[in-house]
């Protein structure tokens, strides 16, 4: 999620180090509803200062025939929360070259933000069950308060198999994959902990909408509209080598 993070943002965090600031990371492939009512979410029930989204580069050696340039990802985050001024975007991972890990984006931001500035890595329930193959997932978790929220065919209680977050016990992981409860702290000796949330389900996805952009289908209540007019004017998605749902 190198170099400096936006002016806004900059000049915001010059201003009040003591923030409490959401990082959303993803490809954003592209940028839609879905992601921008998480953001809003999170940020009310965890009371952030801000959400900084920090879309992900383009992939090194190999080009992903759904995914848009990394730059054109940029730009549509831009669009799609310019009406926010509690939403900012960040160029850190389309600036990079090479390979780009969390831990690194996570130290650069740190660097341009206040080191009092308490970091909350927004993260869906899919990716999160991967954390621990992540470069130094102990380190990062010493960094950033982790905000886990749910993902369609995954569970919260199989967090309770991954050694790495002590594992905690399954029965509230279970009662909040049930809706009986919306919140649940997993607490870590030496870390900032893990919030898991129990927000409504997101029926929008990006693979969808490539879909739909691709075979001309309607996008009426996906895609802000400033997204979806910078996605017929570029001719994203046309090209979009995956003809199926995921």
């Amino acid at each position: 999620m190198d170099r400096p993070i936006t002016e806004r943002s900059t000049a915001v965090a010059q201003d009040a180090p003591s923030e409490r600031l959401g990082l959303f990371g993803g490809s954003f492939n592209p940028i839609h509803n879905g992601h921008l009512a998480i953001a809003r979410d999170v940020r009310e029930r965890m009371k952030l200062s801000r959400i900084l989204f920090v879309p992900t580069g383009d992939p090194p050696h190999k080009q992903n025939q759904s995914l848009a340039p990394a730059t054109a990802r940029l730009e549509m985050v831009r669009l799609a929360i310019a009406d926010t001024p509690e939403f900012d975007v960040s160029a850190l991972e389309v600036d990079r070259t090479g390979k780009s890990y969390s831990i690194d984006t996570i130290r650069k931001i740190r660097e341009k933000w206040s080191r009092s500035c308490e970091l909350f890595f927004i993260i869906g329930l899919d990716a999160f069950l991967e954390f621990p193959t992540w470069r130094a997932p102990e380190e990062i978790l010493k960094m950033c308060h982790f905000v886990v929220v749910p993902r369609p065919g995954r569970s919260f209680k199989t967090l309770a198999e991954i050694s790495l977050f002590k594992n905690p016990d399954p029965e509230p992981l279970g009662q909040l994959d049930a809706g009986i409860i919306d919140r649940f702290e997993i607490v870590l000796p030496e870390a900032l902990g893990i919030t898991c949330l129990s927000i409504p389900p997101c029926p929008i996805s990006a693979s969808e909408i490539r879909w739909r952009v691709q075979n001309g289908l309607p996008l009426a209540n996906m895609l802000p509209p400033p997204v979806e007019s910078y996605i017929l004017q570029h001719s994203l998605y046309k090209e979009d080598s995956n003809r199926t749902r995921i």
